[in-house]
């Protein structure tokens, strides 16, 4: 069984930086795309952003420009470089393993997920 474990959340002021972090305890994400999704209280789940094994990306309107993913393979290990955070960022994030190795903004195409880390953005 697969385990993510998102990490690096926090309370930052409107304009700064966070970088969370999505580790896998068991196995590796090996082909698999990986994606990043947000929920703020009240509200439906959002994509965030996705990439693939390779490096490729996609990232909703509302972070692009501003968030970046990476990943390290062999570290098991997917990082979202959030900067110039806004009021609006604020909710738990969550990372994802895809079905398979391709992107998608939906949330139906991810397997596995982990238990989320909180952002705070306040202005």
């Amino acid at each position: 069984q697969v385990q993510l474990v998102e990490s690096g959340g926090g309370l930052v002021q409107a304009g700064g930086s966070l970088r969370l972090s999505c580790a896998a305890s068991a196995g590796t994400f090996g082909s698999y795309a990986m994606g990043w999704f947000r929920q703020a209280p009240g509200k439906e789940r959002e994509f965030v952003g996705a990439l693939t094994w390779s490096g490729s990306t996609t990232y909703a309107d509302s972070v692009r420009g501003r968030f970046t993913l990476s990943r390290d393979n062999a570290k098991s290990t997917v990082n979202l470089q959030m900067n110039s955070l806004k009021p609006e960022d604020t909710a738990v994030y969550f990372c994802a393993r895809k079905k398979n190795a391709l992107l998608s903004s939906k949330g139906e195409d991810y397997d596995y997920w982990g238990q989320g880390t909180q952002v705070t953005v306040s202005s």
